[in-house]
């Protein structure tokens, strides 16, 4: 694992932006995965940037979602891929036809799971995986505890993401389920990258870097990968 600290959070949005933006101009037609988190919307806007700029274009790569809220009811107006379409999609050239993401309302989550494994056992594996971390260490939404060679599965959330997921809602929601990507596929993604920022998360980036790799720290996991980056800014990397 190669770690990176930037001196800021625009610092490592920019750089961060810049090596996806590499990766797809090697690969115009690459696998992607995106979260929706904060953390990340930054990095978003870089890339907005250059679609528009017309140096870098989305309209041959396959982007596949990495987690969702399952059962939201009223509020599924607000879930993972409504982030994701906010802060992402609405801007750039992308393709609908090339998207996979899991229905967090279906009545059939399981049949979501297959769904999803059957397009990466198609189109995989990921070319570049982008992740952040929970304030528990979660990856996507691979809980504490979670197995590392699962594929897409269903969750039983932790009490910390039920608590600290509620910062995604303009209302209270409950918040017991979801739907994920397996940390196997995280494994056998080409190139993975979890950017933490700012001091709240400097306590989970010093624990997941000298911590024993271990499924109670699901983020721990990316030390496995021989091509993964953590890339932080000042405030994150403190407790180091």
């Amino acid at each position: 694992m190669k770690q990176i600290i930037y001196n800021n959070y625009e610092e490592l949005s920019y750089s961060t932006a810049e090596m996806i933006a590499d990766l797809i101009r090697e690969k115009p037609d690459a696998l992607l995965c995106f979260p929706a988190g904060e953390t990340s919307v930054g990095t978003f806007e870089h890339l907005i940037k250059l679609n528009k700029e017309g140096t870098l274009s989305f309209s041959k790569c396959r982007i596949v979602g990495l987690d969702e809220w399952a059962h939201l009811g009223e509020m599924k107006k607000e879930n993972c891929f409504s982030f994701l379409k906010k802060h992402f999609f609405d801007h750039i050239d992308y393709s609908p036809e090339n998207l996979c993401f899991f229905n967090g309302e279906s009545d059939d989550l399981a049949a979501e799971c297959e769904k999803t494994d059957a397009f990466l056992k198609e189109y995989g594996p990921i070319d570049m995986m982008l992740l952040g971390a929970g304030m528990n260490g979660h990856l996507g939404l691979n809980e504490p505890g979670t197995p590392f060679d699962l594929y897409s599965h269903i969750v039983v959330l932790d009490e910390t993401t039920r608590k600290v997921g509620q910062k995604y809602f303009s209302g209270d929601v409950t918040l017991t389920a979801g739907i994920s990507l397996g940390i196997q596929y995280v494994l056998e993604s080409k190139t993975v990258i979890l950017q933490l920022n700012g001091t709240r998360k400097a306590g989970i980036v010093k624990l997941l870097v000298e911590c024993e790799i271990s499924p109670d720290v699901p983020a721990s996991a990316i030390r496995l990968h021989s091509n993964s980056c953590l890339l932080l800014d000042k405030e994150a990397a403190s407790h180091l």
